[in-house]
């Protein structure tokens, strides 16, 4: 039995919740346990001892406190609450302030019944997720701005050691093909290109999907 995934949700929209707690419903794996209507009552939940929650949707946007306010007080605090950011910006500076608030995912409200379900598994996982429409230009910000540690972007002789079949699923990867569509593609089973996609991360000792397209992008793959 897969392990239960516990998410709060918080938005100022009772029926948005309504709708986020509906998909979220369609997978066995995933459980809602409660909601919040303001950055205030997110607090609250927080700091309830009862709080089981494994991952956080929170609006930016919301009364009282708003989810910049929240993310700083968790930062203040040292709360160590994985969260995904569900907003109606899609402003990639907006990402950005986000993810330097410590939030680990990033989904666009029109995206979100694509891509929460997604989200919420690769956040509880530990990496970090984004909705489609943000990785182009998040990629280019990344590229040219983000300084890599030593050990995050892999030397150029590890590329010897794909094979050509993870060679096509990088490529397709980067041109921002799922999950789904790269199995379609290539004729293999979801499970297969999953298995692909963690020998990828592994082999090239980046941490996510921005990784790879970097990676990518740096050596001429795509």
């Amino acid at each position: 039995m897969k392990e239960k995934i516990y998410v709060h949700v918080a938005d100022d929209h009772k029926i948005l919740i309504e709708g986020i707690i509906a998909v979220i419903n369609t997978d066995e794996n995933i459980e809602t346990i409660g909601y919040s209507l303001t950055g205030k009552e997110v607090i609250d939940w927080i700091n309830n001892k009862d709080n089981k929650a494994d991952v956080l949707i929170l609006d930016i946007t919301m009364p009282v406190l708003d989810g910049i306010e929240v993310l700083t007080y968790f930062q203040q605090r040292n709360i160590k609450q994985k969260v995904i950011i569900l907003s109606s910006y899609d402003d990639v500076k907006i990402v950005q302030e986000m993810l330097s608030l410590g939030c680990s995912g990033y989904i666009t409200k029109n995206n979100a019944g694509e891509h929460i379900i997604e989200g919420i598994k690769a956040v509880h996982r530990g990496e970090q997720y984004f909705s489609s429409d943000l990785h182009k230009d998040l990629i280019n910000i990344l590229s040219g701005h983000k300084v890599i540690e030593e050990g995050e972007m892999p030397e150029e002789k590890l590329l010897e050691e794909l094979t050509e079949r993870e060679l096509k699923v990088l490529r397709l990867i980067s041109k921002e093909y799922n999950t789904t569509e790269i199995a379609d593609k290539l004729n293999l089973a979801t499970s297969t290109v999953k298995t692909y996609r963690k020998s990828l991360l592994k082999k090239l000792k980046v941490k996510n999907v921005v990784g790879l397209v970097m990676y990518a992008m740096k050596h001429k793959i795509i």
